[in-house]
C-alpha cells in the first residue's frame, strides 16, 4: 500500500497529535508500506519553531522508514482565535507545495490513500486535491472536532455568522472523504450528526504506550529532583489551553492547604501557564514543572498516586484527550472534569472518579477520598492498567486501520486499471 498523510503535528513532537501520527507512520512503514508524511515543522507545546528546524523552506528528510516533507508555517507565540485560524491555514496552503510535488512520482509511485489528520481541519481540501491528482482515496481522522472546542473555549464568538460557517464548512470538508474516523464512540456519534454516512465512519482510537504499565525502579528520582518528600502527587502532564480548563486545579489546591500529605504538580507547557502561575502565587502546595522527555515519561506518571484530567464542560464529547491512554496504562487513578454521558465520563468510570466540571470542591474531595482509600486506589489502579491493555493496545488497533486503509486501496487499484 502506499499511504500518504497529511498532519501538522509530527515528531520530534513528543505529546499530543504527533505522537500518534508518528507512530502510525512508523508502525506502517515497518510492515512494508510506501508511507509518505507532510507536517509542519515542530513547534508544539511551546508555540515556538524548535531551533533546529528555523529558517528556510521545505524540507524532506528519510526518518524511520517514512519519508517526511516539513512545511514552513505561520506560528504564533500567543494563539488567539485569529491568530489560531492563521496558523492552521498557513499549514494548509504551504501543504500544497509537497501536494502538488506527488504528481512527479511515477504514476504506480503515488499515493492510493491519503490520510489528513485533524486538526487542522483547514489542510483537509490540500488532502482532496492529493487524492483528486493522484486518483487516490482520502481518509480525515478527526482527533479534535475543532470548531465546536473552539467555540466551547471562546476561542471563536460563539454566535452569529461565524458559528454557522464554521459549522457549514466543518460539514463539507467531512462530506469530501471516503472515510472518516475519529477516537471515541461519542465522537463516532458527532460524525453522524454532522451528516457522515455511518458506512463511511471508523473508530480509531489513540493507544497506550505500554512501556508506562511496569514501575520503574528509578521513579523515586522524581520525589528527590523536585522535594516531594512522601507527600501523595496529584498530577497534571500535558498542554496547558482554555479547553483543559486547567485553573480549576488552583482552586482545589487552595481548597487542600490544610492536607500537608498532598501535592498537586502541573506538569505541562502552553500559553495559559504563565496565568496559572499567577493566580497560584502563595499556594505551597502546587508545583510547576515543564514537560519532561518521553524517555522519562513512565518514570513520571508513576510518581502520581492519583492523575488529574480536567476539561470544561462542553468539550467532554469534543476531543477524548490523548493523554488519557498513558494515564490508564500507568496504573494509576484518574480524577476527571466531566459530565455523566459524555464520552470521557465512560471512559473513566471504573477505573477512576469523574466530577461536575468547574467545581473545585468537588475535585478536591474525589483527590482526598482517594488518597485516603490506599484499597480504593489500587483497585482502580488495576482496573485502569486492564482498561489500557483491552481498549487502547497499539498492534490491535494499527492492525485493524491497516486492514481497513488496505481494504480502501481497492478502489483505488481499480481507478489504475
Amino acid at each position: 500500500m502506499r499511504l500518504a498523510i497529511i498532519g501538522i503535528n509530527y515528531a520530534p513532537e513528543e505529546i499530543g497529535i504527533a505522537r500518534y501520527t508518528t507512530d502510525m507512520a512508523v508502525w506502517l512503514a515497518e510492515r512494508g508500506h510506501d508511507v509518505a508524511v507532510i507536517a509542519g515543522k515542530p513547534y508544539y507545546p511551546q508555540w515556538s519553531v524548535y531551533p533546529d528546524f528555523r529558517g528556510g523552506g521545505w524540507r524532506q528528510t528519510r526518518e524511520r522508514g517514512v519519508t517526511v516533507t516539513r512545511c514552513p508555517h505561520y506560528v504564533p507565540a500567543k494563539p488567539g482565535g485569529l491568530k489560531r485560524i492563521i496558523h492552521l491555514a498557513s499549514f494548509g496552503v504551504s501543504a500544497l507545495v509537497p501536494v502538488l510535488g506527488l504528481l512527479r512520482r511515477p504514476h504506480a509511485q503515488r499515493p492510493q490513500v491519503v490520510l489528513c489528520i485533524v486538526p487542522a481541519l483547514l489542510s483537509v481540501p490540500a488532502a482532496w486535491l492529493a487524492a483528486r491528482l493522484c486518483g487516490a482515496k482520502l481518509w480525515i481522522h478527526v482527533q479534535d472536532f475543532e470548531v465546536e472546542a473552539a467555540l466551547a473555549t471562546g476561542l471563536v464568538v460563539s454566535h452569529g455568522l461565524r458559528r454557522s460557517l464554521g459549522r457549514w464548512l466543518e460539514n463539507q470538508l467531512l462530506g469530501l472523504a471516503d472515510r472518516v474516523s475519529t477516537i471515541s464512540p461519542q465522537m463516532c456519534v458527532k460524525l453522524a450528526e454532522k451528516g457522515v454516512a455511518q458506512s463511511r465512519i471508523r473508530e480509531v482510537r489513540n493507544w497506550a504506550d505500554q512501556q508506562f504499565g511496569a514501575l520503574p525502579v528509578s521513579r523515586d528520582a522524581y520525589r528527590a529532583q523536585w522535594g516531594v518528600g512522601p507527600r501523595h502527587v496529584a498530577l497534571y502532564s500535558g498542554n496547558i489551553s482554555n479547553k483543559q480548563g486547567i485553573d480549576v486545579l488552583v482552586r482545589a489546591a487552595r481548597l487542600l492547604q490544610e492536607r500537608d500529605d498532598i501535592l498537586i504538580i502541573i506538569c505541562g507547557q502552553g500559553p495559559n501557564r504563565a496565568v496559572l502561575e499567577g493566580i497560584a502565587q502563595g499556594l505551597t502546595n502546587i508545583q510547576f514543572h515543564n514537560l519532561q522527555p518521553a524517555e522519562r515519561m513512565g518514570e513520571m506518571l508513576s510518581l502520581a498516586s492519583v492523575h488529574l484530567l480536567p476539561q470544561i464542560k462542553g468539550a467532554a464529547d469534543l476531543v477524548l484527550p490523548s493523554k488519557l491512554t498513558n494515564i490508564l496504562a500507568s496504573g494509576r487513578p484518574v480524577v476527571a472534569t466531566a459530565e455523566p454521558g459524555t464520552g470521557l465520563h465512560a471512559e473513566v468510570e471504573g477505573c477512576g472518579i469523574a466530577v461536575s466540571p468547574d467545581d473545585p470542591q468537588a475535585l478536591a474531595d474525589a483527590i482526598m477520598r482517594l488518597i485516603d482509600d490506599a484499597e480504593l486506589r489500587a483497585r482502580l489502579g488495576d482496573s485502569a492498567r486492564t482498561r489500557a491493555r483491552e481498549r487502547w493496545h497499539a498492534a490491535s488497533i494499527l492492525g485493524r486501520l491497516q486492514d481497513d486503509l488496505v481494504e480502501l486501496t481497492a478502489g483505488a487499484r481499480a481507478n489504475e486499471a
